[in-house]
């Protein structure tokens, strides 16, 4: 059964599914994902799918959010991930996202997260989110401040040796 998170306009924000290996399967293997986030090693479907049951699926398991699968309402077409990690080194939740070359410039991504930023204020009641990006990842950043994230400063995790910028969006409830 598929779980649907959040919709907008456009876009169906839900759970990943180990049907979704294929999709996933590319989207970590572009060119701009390695560039951007890492080589994962994922390189066969049965990899992605075992990368989805041990990423998305049990970070919902524990936490109520993780990366979900967004596609086209239009047609279910898979584009892209958005949505919350909470990794070991931060200790704020993350907001990430990720979608195919052939998506960007046509405001998905600013959709998928400006609706998973609301989200996670008014309904999982995080009063701080951060994000993290490469220096080198222009188009991300524009992204993160254009939903309301500000640039903080610099950090290295201690398995990377380089300097990530960390973005932030402090919510108060009382403004």
């Amino acid at each position: 059964m598929i779980m649907k998170i959040l919709e907008t306009e456009r876009l169906i924000l839900r759970l990943q599914t180990t049907d979704d290996a294929k999709f996933i399967l590319e989207l970590v293997n572009d060119p701009s994902w390695i560039q951007f986030i890492g080589d994962r090693g994922v390189k066969t479907v049965e990899e992605a799918s075992s990368y989805i049951e041990n990423g998305p699926i049990r970070m919902y398991e524990q936490f109520g959010f993780c990366l979900y699968l967004v596609e086209k309402k239009e047609d279910q077409t898979p584009i892209g991930i958005c949505g919350f990690v909470k990794r070991e080194s931060l200790e704020d939740v993350d907001i990430g996202f990720a979608f195919l070359p052939d998506y960007w410039g046509k405001g998905y991504a600013y959709e998928a997260a400006s609706a998973v930023l609301a989200y996670g204020i008014d309904t999982l009641g995080l009063n701080r989110i951060v994000a993290i990006t490469t220096q080198d990842n222009h188009a991300s950043a524009k992204l993160l401040e254009r939903i309301g994230l500000q640039f903080e400063g610099l950090l290295q995790f201690s398995n990377d040796p380089e300097d990530l910028r960390l973005f932030s969006l402090n919510y108060d409830e009382s403004k």
